[in-house]
């Protein structure tokens, strides 16, 4: 029966890509058919079918290159003695730059130009990404502080700071060509790892303290509350109009990426301090706190709207601010509780 089943479902795949396929040939014959009919000169034709190929181009491509992936069960697995948590970012970073590619910095003549949420949810990510990896810097790689700075982690946390938004060609830092955003970020990848092997032999420091924990805690429910500030402010500003509000899948997306982000990284911190977390006896509010982002980081309404709060229309940014509140609420009982 099982057997049945995955046969017809994927005949029917098959099938609906068949469709497509058949789709965009007819509709590439009809453009190169009406090329043909075209009076005149064959600079004149090329004129004509330029604009309209271009046009084609980015209207086909721009579902291909669109991808929000919210996909929370990882399959990369820290060998003994590393990180899991580094682990999962460098598995993230690599899935966002080079398995599915980098879109933000994308010029006008590619289709990823011409989309925001995909854009605005990469950028999301990067952000909290970056900001944990300061964190990890700064007082998880370091003997209380008081020890050097690991080189990788330093490298790695000034490439994930850059701009995301950079290009080849970016005349506000240079005339000539420039270092783009994603080739940082895939240095960043490289030393991620480098510190993870080292970390796995011995030869590098990731203090699995309380003290730890409960400080980087603290950071992510900082970001979280100045996210939910953000979105508060933009619903009392332009919740409930007349026209649809463009401006509210930018901001929806951009939160959702690093909220996205954080779920990843909390998840792994409960791998990486599980013997704090159960000395503690947090597994349950830990879980609970988890519960929270996720449902924060996996919100996938087909339209994003922002009606008034009390109107018929749903308000997708109040309900991403509402998750946002509680896990922020439950990331400050977990801090507590470890500060005792």
């Amino acid at each position: 029966m099982a057997r049945e089943l995955w046969l017809w479902i994927k005949e029917k795949v098959a099938a609906f890509f068949a469709m497509i396929g058949r789709g965009l040939t007819r509709l590439w014959r009809l453009f190169t058919g009406w090329v043909v009919t075209v009076s005149g000169s064959t600079w004149r034709k090329v004129a004509v079918a330029l604009p309209v190929a271009f046009f084609l181009y980015i209207l086909i491509g721009m579902p291909i290159v669109h991808r929000v992936d919210d996909n929370l069960d990882f399959p990369t697995t820290a060998p003994a003695g590393a990180s899991e948590v580094v682990a999962d970012i460098a598995f993230l970073v690599k899935r966002e730059t080079v398995d599915h590619g980098w879109t933000p910095n994308d010029p006008a003549v590619q289709p990823g130009w011409w989309l925001d949420n995909t854009p605005n949810f990469q950028k999301g990510i990067i952000a909290a990404l970056s900001r944990f990896t300061f964190e990890l810097r700064d007082q998880i790689g370091r003997t209380r502080g008081s020890s050097a700075v690991d080189p990788d982690l330093e490298q790695a946390a000034g490439n994930l700071s850059k701009e995301p938004d950079r290009w080849v060609i970016d005349f506000g830092t240079s005339i000539l060509p420039t270092t783009p955003s994603d080739a940082y970020y895939r240095q960043a990848i490289k030393q991620l790892e480098s510190y993870n092997a080292r970390l796995a032999a011995g030869t590098a420091v990731y203090e699995r303290r309380s003290d730890n924990l409960q400080a980087t805690l603290d950071r992510i429910a900082l970001d979280l509350g100045a996210s939910s500030a953000a979105l508060e402010t933009y619903i009392g500003e332009q919740s409930g109009g007349i026209l649809p509000d463009f401006g509210a899948d930018d901001l929806f997306y951009q939160v959702k990426g690093q909220v996205y982000a954080y779920t990843v990284i909390l998840q792994a911190l409960r791998v990486d301090f599980a013997k704090v977390i159960e000395d503690r006896e947090l597994s349950s509010l830990y879980g609970e706190l988890l519960k929270s982002l996720r449902a924060a980081a996996t919100l996938d309404p087909l339209v994003v709207s922002n009606g008034a709060r009390d109107g018929v229309i749903a308000n997708h940014l109040s309900m991403q601010g509402f998750y946002l509140l509680r896990a922020r609420t439950q990331l400050r009982e977990v801090s507590n509780i470890l500060l005792k």
